[in-house]
């Protein structure tokens, strides 16, 4: 227990080191620059968004794997999960309800950032050693910005296969189970127990991931639109049967967004740190795993697949976190130290409906975590490939799958620690590459919209 402990403080403190002010300035500052430098062009063409996302622009024979529903898909079964579950309990747990508002700007500026990352990651693509075609950040950095920049591609590649690691979501899903299902079951619940589930999740995950990028995007393309509509009907239910709370839950949030004396909350910087932080892991703007999903959309146009991933951080930060901090706030479970993580959320679900919330959370959170492991290895697989070859991606799924139970075993601060320093330093080669390379972007954009308005 001691070296797990000290294993559990090294990561931790390696994560905080790493969400530092630099990284803060990189992606706020960086998402500013986006949303003044595109003079708000995103925002003016959400319509057109959801044509092209609706299939209007579809055509299969086009370079690319998946279409742009199952691009985006697969992006949101990422991303639309976890993060809007437990990774928002945690932001209120770790800064208070004020954290909530940092996460709303934080998808704001996450929407052009989301434009500009994947349009570069369809205009910039490239071939694995198999000779397909894909997308992401290490590629954009390598056609775009030139070889000589291949070590940020591969610094990139490296975090991108811990940053995807399955652990986080098997922890969380293995805690519900435990709390909701095992104990009040009488069911001893312990490491072994932790360990079966864990096992059971990864044989399940296994038979999709080993399908491929085409199955993986059928198989979200399914479990996306359920997972979404089941979770926000049990939350509107909640927020509806407490109506006269919703209000003052959102002062809550604003008032603490910019009092450092709130009741959990810390210094103003470290509020705006935690939803920075926790938006991040939610919406995954300026990461750099969304465009690798996008990357693989069948497309000539990169502007039309900007379009279609900037509807990320409005789907899974602005509405669906909204609503889940919302549940949290008026139920009052938040002021409850003593929980953290999807323990939190379950509280929540069963003090707003008595004797099935936490099971009807249990099953939305198997969807969510169980679409998010499927989505993830692909990721690993393409960093994994673009450092070691195509060819031996087989070892990243074998590893991926290995390392479910281990997470389903371990703590919760561990595993968190571990996604939240990789994604911190995944940030930087996607920023980067992305503001030098924004002007190419601009460039497709104005010609891709006169030639639309030509052909209107």
């Amino acid at each position: 227990m001691k070296e797990v402990s000290l294993a559990e403080k090294i990561i931790v403190g390696f994560s905080d080191l790493a969400w530092g002010t630099p990284l803060l300035i990189l992606l706020l500052g960086g998402g500013i620059f986006f949303l003044l430098y595109s003079r708000l062009l995103p925002f003016r063409y959400f319509k057109h968004a959801i044509a092209i996302l609706r299939g209007k622009y579809d055509n299969p024979d086009e370079p690319g794997q998946i279409n742009h529903y199952q691009a985006l898909s697969t992006a949101l079964a990422a991303t639309v999960g976890m993060g809007n579950v437990s990774g928002v309990a945690l932001a209120i747990v770790m800064g208070g309800p004020g954290a909530i508002f940092w996460m709303w700007i934080s998808a704001i500026l996450g929407i052009t950032t989301k434009y500009f990352t994947c349009t570069l990651a369809v205009m910039y693509r490239g071939k694995d050693s198999n000779g397909i075609v894909q997308g992401g950040p290490m590629y954009v950095i390598v056609e775009g910005l030139g070889k000589n920049w291949k070590p940020l591609a591969i610094f990139f590649s490296l975090l991108g296969m811990i940053g995807v690691s399955p652990m986080f979501q098997a922890n969380q899903l293995t805690q519900v189970i435990r709390d909701v299902v095992l104990i009040p079951n009488q069911v001893q619940a312990g490491l072994a127990s932790d360990l079966i589930t864990g096992v059971l999740v990864a044989a399940l995950v296994a038979l999709v991931i080993f399908g491929g990028i085409k199955r993986i995007g059928k198989v979200t393309g399914r479990l996306v639109p359920f997972m979404v509509v089941l979770y926000v009907l049990i939350v509107m239910y909640i927020l509806f049967t407490n109506a006269s709370q919703i209000i003052p839950g959102f002062q809550l949030i604003f008032h603490d967004a910019f009092h450092a004396d709130s009741v959990l909350g810390g210094a103003l910087g470290s509020i705006i740190i935690t939803g920075v932080r926790r938006a991040a892991f939610s919406n995954e703007a300026g990461i750099g795993t969304a465009p690798m999903a996008h990357g693989a959309a069948k497309t000539n146009e990169p502007v039309r697949e900007g379009l279609v991933a900037m509807l990320g951080p409005v789907v899974d930060t602005i509405i669906i976190c909204t609503m889940t901090a919302l549940a949290l706030i008026i139920t009052g479970v938040w002021v409850d130290t003593d929980v953290d993580g999807i323990t939190l959320t379950a509280q929540a679900f069963e003090t707003a409906i008595p004797g099935i919330g936490a099971i009807l959370l249990t099953i939305c959170v198997a969807v969510f975590s169980i679409s998010t492991m499927i989505s993830f290895p692909y990721y690993g697989t393409k960093c994994f490939s673009f450092v070691f070859g195509a060819k031996y991606s087989i070892i990243y799924k074998v590893i991926y799958i290995i390392a479910i139970p281990l997470g389903a075993a371990a703590t919760l601060g561990f595993t968190v620690g571990i996604f939240d320093g990789a994604y911190a330093l995944m940030a930087f080669p996607t920023m980067i590459s992305a503001l030098l390379l924004a002007p190419k972007v601009m460039k497709a954009s104005k010609k891709y919209f006169k030639d639309l308005q030509v052909k209107r």
